[in-house]
């Protein structure tokens, strides 16, 4: 049980420590100090559900559902174009500091939708979580509950260690070039994902 579970906890932190449009979201909301425990619940949940359903063998979905897979790339590439270019123009006009920043946070509303569009119309995250996860899971047979356990706790340590851990680079970003380079920053994940989603689709 307990080589399942570091198993689990190993792979899922070892896929989710990459860069990429979710954790870069929490990064910046964490640097806001805006609504950072309910962005990085919504994202430790949401992980958990999918990590579940691909170690429960739910990965049948995408062969007996073909159609998934193109609306799941077209729809996410669509969503990370759009939001890359928010992200560019944020950082060509410049102007943010750490004080605005916090003084303009946004509503709950529109940080959890969006956490939520950059988490489920990425197509990336369900091949690592329902078909990567839920295929390396079958090697620990019958300790299926304690591989998605460990896969899960490696997910919730990841998100909340990085929402409330960007405080710590809060002086840096007390200055807006910092914020300019951290949207720009953005704004090339945003497209770079996509970029891979329409050359490897």
């Amino acid at each position: 049980m307990t080589a399942a579970f570091l198993a689990g906890f190993a792979l899922s932190f070892g896929l989710i420590l990459a860069i990429g449009p979710q954790n870069a979201f929490v990064l910046r909301q964490g640097l806001k100090g805006a609504h950072v425990f309910a962005v990085c619940l919504v994202c430790a949940i949401c992980d958990v559900v999918l990590i579940v359903a691909g170690v429960a063998g739910f990965t049948w979905m995408a062969e007996t559902l073909p159609w998934l897979q193109p609306l799941f790339r077209w729809g996410g590439t669509a969503f990370l174009i759009a939001y890359g270019a928010i992200a560019f123009r944020a950082a060509w006009r410049g102007g943010d500091s750490l004080e605005a920043a916090r003084e303009g946070a946004g509503s709950l509303r529109a940080a959890v939708l969006t956490v939520l569009a950059l988490t489920w119309l990425n197509p990336h995250v369900y091949l690592d979580t329902l078909v990567l996860i839920g295929s390396v899971s079958t090697e620990y047979p019958g300790q299926g509950v304690a591989f998605a356990t460990g896969a899960s706790a490696a997910s919730v340590i990841f998100f909340f260690v990085l929402g409330y851990g960007a405080r710590a680079l809060a002086p840096v970003f007390a200055r807006p070039a910092a914020w300019r380079v951290l949207d720009a920053s953005v704004g090339v994940v945003m497209w770079t994902v996509a970029a891979g989603l329409v050359l490897n689709g």
